[in-house]
């Protein structure tokens, strides 16, 4: 058993139309999940729905500048989305379905 069969099996992935395109946007999706500090941000916010900068920071544990790129990286490509609310802005995960992925990316690294 594989560490994604709890969310799908082999055949299931092979019985939805598998083009050119839909590998191009998971290999997008993937390349943006490559980075330790990107699967953390993921992580806490999975966790806490949504978080500002500065608690971002607290956690992830790096610098602002940093942590900017990163948050604006994922949110360019649809991963997280942001709304103001006073001076802060607060992000979220804008695609609830990149939980299990980041769930079974983990469990195949254990």
């Amino acid at each position: 058993m594989n560490a994604c069969s709890c969310i799908y099996s082999m055949k299931e992935i092979m019985e939805v139309e598998v083009n050119k395109e839909k590998l191009e946007r998971a290999a997008y999706v993937l390349k943006a999940l490559s980075h330790e500090t990107r699967l953390c941000v993921l992580i806490h916010l999975a966790e806490n729905k949504e978080k500002s900068v500065s608690d971002l920071m607290k956690e992830v544990g790096c610098e602002q500048s940093l942590l900017s790129h990163h948050l604006t990286d994922l949110r360019a490509k649809g991963i997280l989305k942001s709304r103001r609310e006073g001076q802060r802005n607060l992000y979220s995960i804008n695609n609830e379905q990149v939980i299990p992925l980041i769930e079974c990316l983990l469990n195949y690294c254990k």
